[in-house]
């Protein structure tokens, strides 16, 4: 058992002084006066050596009170002066100490909060992390765009969820900021960073949606395109077909027969270049929807009454799924019935003979399903960008015209490939 210093001191001067005690009495017993003077001396030794025990240990005590307080994170206690050297110089450091700990915590509790205020208001989402790259909280926005889902993704690693978006970002490296498309419409800038948390590296993400800055430049982009394509076009064509046509009317006589079958064709090569244009016209001039309200489940019965020869055609049923209840929505109808013509004409296309189209509604939203080809991922990512096609003819006006009216009635939409083998495109209402 070691002794501590205190207990080693105290053990020392009790037994000098029993030695002494002992010392006095054999050598000066036959001395009264000499013995009782002795005697006196060392019980006034004695009462010294207890106080400056005392004058020692007060400096400790001192230092053992502080730290408590230390510990206890409270930089409330000041010590006041003793009036001795020693100690009042290790108080006026102590206290020096204390005020410096007082204000830097301050300081750093105003930082915490006024961060933690500034995160909670920032307009981008931001997701931090734990120490072993875990989700760990999100910020009000984050909370927004997860909705429900984010209680669940908490200690989950990124690649561990089933968000596209979050497993899309789980190859960012700290500093690398990045531009995500997760349905081919809703576009994210991403950036990772990191901060320091008791000495230690912890990452957090941000994540701004740039979807209605890029579609609106998108949009004036190819509309200033197709306006000026229009109106050179269109005005050209119109004097071109006049003149065909002038001509074809002058040219009557049966000798020129083959002449005038040249211009009847060039003519109508004309009629269908303009057509053509006003086919992109129709992306710039689409109006307003004018909403009302609908039956929803009697709006897609017609769809697929509608569509139904052309899918038997092609081998392919089309089955709709209806809620029993019937589902009022607004919606602007003949924007919304070009909407979903395309959406099953495309369906329709990409199957094959035996294949199945499932329109299935419930009261929040609509998805048109079908186990025909799938959608590639690469392609996926730029389906609904303007005048982009896979098919050898195609203009890629119709799913830019889809994107704009969903865009106008406020409704989000996916299309994609589901692991199962069904392809999607879901409306959410």
């Amino acid at each position: 058992m070691r002794l501590s210093t205190k207990a080693k001191y105290i053990l020392y001067i009790l037994v000098l002084h029993i030695v002494l005690v002992f010392l006095v009495y054999k050598i000066l017993y036959q001395d009264k006066v000499l013995f009782i003077g002795s005697e006196v001396f060392l019980l006034l030794s004695a009462i010294v050596s207890i106080q400056i025990y005392r004058n020692f240990m007060q400096p400790i005590q001192f230092v053992k009170s502080g730290i408590e307080a230390i510990k206890d994170k409270d930089f409330s206690i000041k010590f006041v002066p003793t009036g001795k050297g020693e100690v009042d110089t290790l108080i006026e450091v102590y206290n020096l100490m204390i005020d410096q700990l007082r204000e830097e915590r301050t300081r750093l509790h105003e930082q915490h909060f006024f961060l933690e205020k500034l995160i909670a208001a920032s307009p981008i989402s931001i997701i931090i992390l734990d120490f072993d790259e875990r989700i760990d909280s999100f910020n009000v926005k984050a909370k927004e765009h997860f909705k429900d889902e984010a209680a669940g993704l908490k200690g989950l690693l990124l690649q561990e969820t089933n968000n596209p978006l979050l497993i899309e970002l789980a190859n960012v490296q700290d500093g690398e900021s990045k531009i995500v498309k997760t349905n081919g419409v809703v576009t994210y800038k991403v950036q990772r960073s990191h901060f320091m948390d008791q000495g230690f590296r912890r990452s957090f993400l941000m994540i701004e949606e740039l979807t209605n800055e890029i579609l609106e430049s998108e949009k004036n982009a190819y509309g200033k395109v197709i306006r000026m394509m229009a109106h050179e076009v269109n005005n050209t064509l119109g004097a071109t077909d006049s003149i065909l046509q002038t001509t074809t009317n002058i040219l009557s006589d049966d000798s020129f027969l083959d002449l005038r079958e040249a211009l009847i064709i060039a003519s109508e090569r004309n009629q269908r270049l303009t057509k053509f244009m006003r086919n992109f016209a129709d992306v710039v001039r689409l109006p307003a929807p004018a909403p009302v309200r609908a039956d929803l489940n009697k709006f897609i019965k017609d769809i697929a009454v509608f569509m139904e020869p052309a899918a038997a055609v092609c081998g392919v049923s089309i089955q709709t799924l209806l809620p029993e209840l019937v589902v009022f929505k607004n919606l602007d109808i003949g924007q919304m019935e070009h909407v979903l013509v395309n959406v099953v004409k495309n369906a329709i296309e990409a199957c094959e003979p035996g294949n199945e189209i499932r329109i299935e509604v419930s009261e929040n939203d609509l998805a048109i399903k079908n186990n025909g080809k799938p959608i590639e991922a690469e392609v996926g990512a730029q389906l609904f960008n303007p005048f982009f096609s896979t098919k050898h003819d195609g203009q890629g006006i119709g799913l830019t015209l889809t994107r704009e009216i969903l865009i106008n009635h406020g409704f989000t939409f996916s299309l994609q490939t589901n692991a199962d083998g069904w392809t999607v495109f879901r409306i959410e209402m």
